[in-house]
């Protein structure tokens, strides 16, 4: 009895398999069996919107599925004339079309006048929003057999955004001349900007965009045209309002931003949206649905977008009240200029510029006078006196014509140092002192052009954190509006949306806070090479072993430094090369000698005397009064007489100063040895330190550029998982700010690897990039041949 029932059973499954498989396959033979027949109405077609309709199609299709079988007749264009509109319409109402969609502003308007609609028809015009006069709050057409696709598209609410935008005083409006000719667009803006202080232009657009002749009086253009041009068309209207240096305003797509309009208050395309909207509807009516019953409208968010390198080309001022709520496309930088620096014309400014290096000139100066002032001791000293005397009567004429009542003279003294220990040492002494300040100056200048080094890269790092922190904004207003969609579908709580919002807010400060930065650093470049501060300028990136930097390869570093055998040999080199070059040692031993030279003096050179010629010539002028006649008999004194010596002297005691002057020499040398002992030891510390910092930079290189497209990774996956749902805020939030800090760090890397170089290069005392080739390379052959020797 049991095998009977098992049999049974088995019997009854497999006939229930049969009876499956054959309603499936009537199901399918159904589905197959019904045809819908699509016609499709268009203004004027074009290159750029083949694609597009191939897209339609393909996106209805796989929405309706096995549904239908789905058959799109030839699309019926109007060239925007009314009649043939018309015509158009009635054309696919008698022939065997099942559902009916029309595109365009000419469609729009004559199907709008309709009274009866025969067929299933979805409007999606480019009619704008200002247009429709429908009841508040009406959300379907209520109309049988008819729905329309109304966006966010406004004319006047356009105009108000680029109102607080820039506040034009007359605005240029550029539309399609056929919308003039069905729409009544002049009444509209007529209305609206009679309430208004700004006034208005309507310039049509015809054939082939050329408007230049129409934007004489406007200080912008608003332009809701060019749909239906080229891309080489709305290029040449582009270039058109940019060289009139006219701030301008989109009413379409982030694309015309991104090709050069200033600004738009529409997001990127939505055309995925949009088909996709349409497809769900021909769904719905090939299942049944009245399209009456359908709702109109397609919401998105307005976004405004900026053209940043538009900004510059108009000279357009951005304010940072845009940074929260605008997008900013083209360079990510607020800061413009057509003044931009590489490193080398930074170091070469500040050599030549750089105002602490004028003065330690002058102090080089300062010197050099002090040596002439000390070989001046060996010039001759002349002198020349004249005298005019009156004497008493009396002893006048008693003294027999020797000395006259009124007498002038003159004489003429000179005194010639033949030799002097101590001016011989005053001058060598100077010397070395001269040549010790000299040597001060090249510290100072290897400091300004390390400096220079250091603010080029400070403000490549502060410029790119300005562009992380941008994409960083970006990237949370992308989170904020997942939130909202969250939100709105019952997914998440309205906490995670203030978050965002909160985030955004704190976002925005950051992104101000490094324009600010950068500014700064930019500010610090100005001073460095004596620029006015307020003068613009911009920077050029540094990559590494490429452009300045072609050199600067660090695999081939690494392979030396990550050798046991072959880095203590290039740190010898480098030591010993840091000590040879170092003006601080060659400072040092000048006044080593400055102070021997002293010693010495005080020493043996007491007892040199100074050795000097004089002479002396005077001449009796003049002689008159009483006793200015000689009597007779008495020998005439004669008017011009001179005389010549040599003068030797020697300081016997000096009141001990000589003993003092030789011990306080001797204290000094001692103390600058001592000193020149520190140098030594900081140069090597130095030459160890950076070669370590090195190592950690170039590890530091490899590993961020790993975290960073890990992180990158992380975040997609983590923001598709919380738009599903899937993953708590919180780990939104950390995916995010993760990536900020390995955007951050791979960013910076090769900056301070190259940083870290120029500090090396500073401790060696050589710049490679401001000698030249012949003398880098031969830099470079002594490091092999140092190495090589040590093997």
């Amino acid at each position: 009895m049991s095998t009977i029932i098992t049999h049974h059973l088995m019997y009854m499954k497999k006939l229930k398999l049969v009876f499956l498989l054959v309603f499936i396959n009537l199901l399918g033979y159904s589905q197959i069996s019904k045809t819908v027949t699509i016609g499709i109405l268009a203004d004027k077609s074009s290159e750029e919107t083949q694609p597009l309709l191939a897209k339609l199609q393909n996106e209805i299709k796989s929405v309706v599925g096995r549904d239908a079988t789905v058959v799109f007749k030839e699309v019926l264009e109007n060239r925007f004339n009314v009649a043939t509109a018309k015509t158009n319409y009635q054309t696919l109402l008698d022939t065997d079309t099942d559902l009916i969609l029309a595109f365009g502003v000419v469609n729009t308007i004559v199907l709008y006048q309709e009274k009866n609609y025969p067929k299933p028809t979805i409007v999606f015009g480019s009619v704008n929003g200002d247009f429709y006069d429908l009841p508040e709050g009406q959300q379907t057409s209520e109309i049988d057999n008819i729905t329309y696709l109304i966006t966010p598209f406004s004319y006047t609410k356009d105009l108000d955004v680029f109102k607080s935008l820039y506040d034009y005083k007359k605005v240029g409006i550029v539309i399609d001349e056929v919308i003039t000719d069905v729409l009544p667009v002049k009444a509209l803006f007529d209305d609206y900007f009679s309430k208004k202080e700004s006034s208005y232009t309507l310039i049509p657009l015809k054939d082939k965009g050329n408007i230049e002749a129409d934007l004489d009086g406007v200080d912008a253009v608003y332009i809701a045209a060019g749909f239906y041009l080229s891309d080489d068309e709305f290029s040449k209207l582009v270039t058109t309002v940019n060289l009139k240096k006219l701030p301008s305003f989109s009413a379409y797509n982030q694309e015309d931003v991104e090709k050069g309009i200033l600004a738009s208050n529409q997001p990127e395309t939505n055309i995925d949206q949009f088909f996709r909207r349409i497809a769900l509807n021909v769904e719905a009516i090939i299942n049944g649905t009245n399209p009456s019953k359908l709702p109109m409208y397609v919401e998105y968010k307005n976004k405004l977008s900026i053209n940043t390198n538009t900004a510059k080309q108009i000279g357009f001022p951005l304010r940072y009240s845009l940074i929260a709520k605008a997008d900013f496309i083209g360079e990510e930088k607020r800061v413009t200029s057509d003044i931009s620096y590489s490193i080398l014309d930074i170091m070469k400014g500040v050599v030549e510029e750089n105002l602490s290096l004028d003065a330690e000139r002058k102090n080089i100066e300062l010197s050099t006078q002090d040596v002439k002032t000390a070989k001046s001791s060996y010039l001759p000293n002349v002198t020349a006196n004249a005298t005019g005397v009156y004497l008493d009567p009396k002893v006048a004429e008693i003294s027999n014509g020797s000395n006259p009542e009124f007498s002038t003279s003159g004489n003429i003294a000179l005194e010639q140092v033949i030799y002097s220990e101590s001016a011989g040492a005053n001058i060598t002494i100077q010397e070395n002192l001269q040549k010790a300040q000299q040597e001060t100056y090249n510290a100072a200048e290897l400091d300004a052009i390390l400096n220079a080094a250091v603010a080029y890269f400070n403000a490549l790092i502060l410029k790119t954190n300005l562009q992380i922190q941008n994409q960083n904004l970006q990237v949370t207003k992308k989170n904020l509006e997942l939130a909202d969609q969250n939100f709105t579908a019952g997914e998440s709580g309205k906490s995670d949306v203030l978050r965002f919002r909160s985030q955004l807010a704190q976002n925005t400060q950051s992104l101000i806070d490094a324009g600010n930065q950068m500014q700064q650093a930019f500010n610090a470049i100005n001073q460095l090479m004596n620029n006015s501060i307020s003068t613009e300028i911009d920077i050029d990136d540094a990559e590494i072993s490429q452009g300045l930097f072609k050199n600067y390869k660090y695999e081939d570093f690494l392979e030396i430094l990550d050798d046991p055998k072959l880095r203590p040999a290039l740190i010898d080199f480098l030591v010993e090369e840091a000590k040879r070059n170092a003006p601080e040692l060659k400072n040092i031993n000048y006044n080593v000698e400055a102070t021997q030279r002293n010693y010495r003096l005080n020493n043996t050179g007491r007892f040199i005397p100074t050795v000097a010629l004089q002479g002396k010539y005077s001449l009796a002028i003049s002689e008159s009064g009483k006793g200015s006649t000689v009597p007779v008999g008495i020998p005439t004194v004669p008017d011009g007489t001179y005389n010549v010596g040599v003068n030797v002297s020697l300081p016997i005691f000096k009141q001990n100063q000589r003993n003092i002057n030789r011990q306080t020499a001797r204290i000094q040398e001692d103390q600058l040895l001592i000193q020149k002992g520190n140098v030594e030891l900081t140069i090597e510390k130095n030459v160890n330190d950076i070669l370590l910092d090195m190592i950690n930079q170039i590890a530091n290189i490899e590993i961020s550029k790993v975290s960073e497209e890990a992180a990158r990774e992380s975040l997609d996956l983590t923001q598709n998982a919380y738009a599903e749902g899937a993953v708590p805020l919180i780990q939104l939030i950390d995916a995010q700010t993760n990536y900020l800090q390995t955007q951050l760090a791979s960013a910076t890397a090769n900056y301070n690897y190259l940083l870290t170089s120029m500090q090396l290069e500073r401790a060696i005392g050589y710049f490679f990039l401001m000698n030249t080739e012949a003398s880098n390379q031969d830099f470079i052959r002594r490091i092999n041949e140092f190495i090589l020797s040590r093997e």
